[in-house]
C-alpha cells in the first residue's frame, strides 16, 4: 500500500466512527442542563467518569457542569494548565464537588492534561481515531481515572447512545445492563434499583 492509499484508509477509517449521533441529553443527572453538557461535550462526560467514585451517580456527572460554572470553562488545556491549589479550591468550595475534592482535583487536572497532550486538547478524539473496540478500550484505559469497568462502560455509552461504533465495540461493552441503557429518567431509576439489589445480594452472601 503507497503513502496516499494508507492515509485514505485511515481517514476512511476514522470517518466510519465519527459520532454519527448526537444525543440532546444523557439522562444521568436529573438535571437537564448537566444531562445536555454531557451529551454535547466529550470533555464533560469523560470528568464525570472520573468522578464517579464513591459519590452517588447523579452527583458524579453533575461535577463537569457544576466545574464549569465555578471556573468559567471545561477546556482541556485551560484545565490543564491551572493552578493546582485553584482548581483544588474549585472543587472544595462548598458545596463541594466530590466527597474526596482534592483527589479528584487532581485525576480531573491529570486527565485534561492527557487530553491536552496526546489528544490536541479535542476529547472526541478518544473515540473517533480508535481502530476497534480493543483500540478503544486501550485508549480509555490510558486515561487518568479510568479503570477497567469505567472503559467498558464508557464503550457501552458511546455505542449505545451515541452510535460509535468501531469494530467490535460489542464485544468490549458489558454484556448486562449498565449506563449505556439509560437513555431516559424510567432507564436511570431502574439501573439504580438494579445496582442497590446487586450489592445487596453481595452483603447478604457475605
Amino acid at each position: 500500500m503507497c503513502v496516499t492509499d494508507r492515509a485514505e484508509s485511515v481517514s476512511r477509517r476514522v470517518a466510519s466512527n465519527l459520532v454519527p449521533v448526537q444525543p440532546k441529553r444523557l439522562h444521568f443527572t436529573g438535571n437537564d442542563e448537566a444531562d445536555a453538557l454531557l451529551a454535547e461535550d466529550p470533555l464533560a462526560l469523560l470528568i464525570g467518569f472520573v468522578l464517579d467514585q464513591q459519590v452517588p451517580l447523579q452527583k458524579a456527572f453533575s461535577g463537569p457542569y457544576e466545574l464549569r460554572r465555578r471556573i468559567d470553562t471545561l477546556d482541556a488545556e485551560t484545565i490543564a494548565g491551572m493552578d493546582p491549589g485553584e482548581l483544588e479550591q474549585a472543587f472544595r468550595e462548598r458545596p463541594a464537588l466530590h466527597r474526596f475534592p482534592g483527589t479528584m482535583a487532581v485525576r480531573t487536572q491529570e486527565l485534561c492534561a492527557t487530553i491536552a497532550e496526546e489528544y490536541g486538547g479535542d476529547a472526541a478524539r478518544v473515540w473517533s481515531e480508535a481502530a476497534d473496540g480493543a483500540d478503544l478500550k486501550k485508549r480509555l484505559l490510558g486515561l487518568p481515572g479510568i479503570g477497567e469497568m469505567k472503559a467498558k462502560t464508557l464503550v457501552a455509552v458511546l455505542g449505545k447512545q451515541f452510535g460509535v461504533h468501531p469494530p467490535g465495540w460489542e464485544a468490549v461493552a458489558p454484556a448486562h445492563m449498565c449506563l449505556g441503557d439509560v437513555d431516559s429518567p424510567q432507564a436511570l431509576a431502574e439501573y439504580q434499583a438494579r445496582k442497590r439489589a446487586y450489592k445487596a445480594s453481595l452483603r447478604a452472601g457475605s
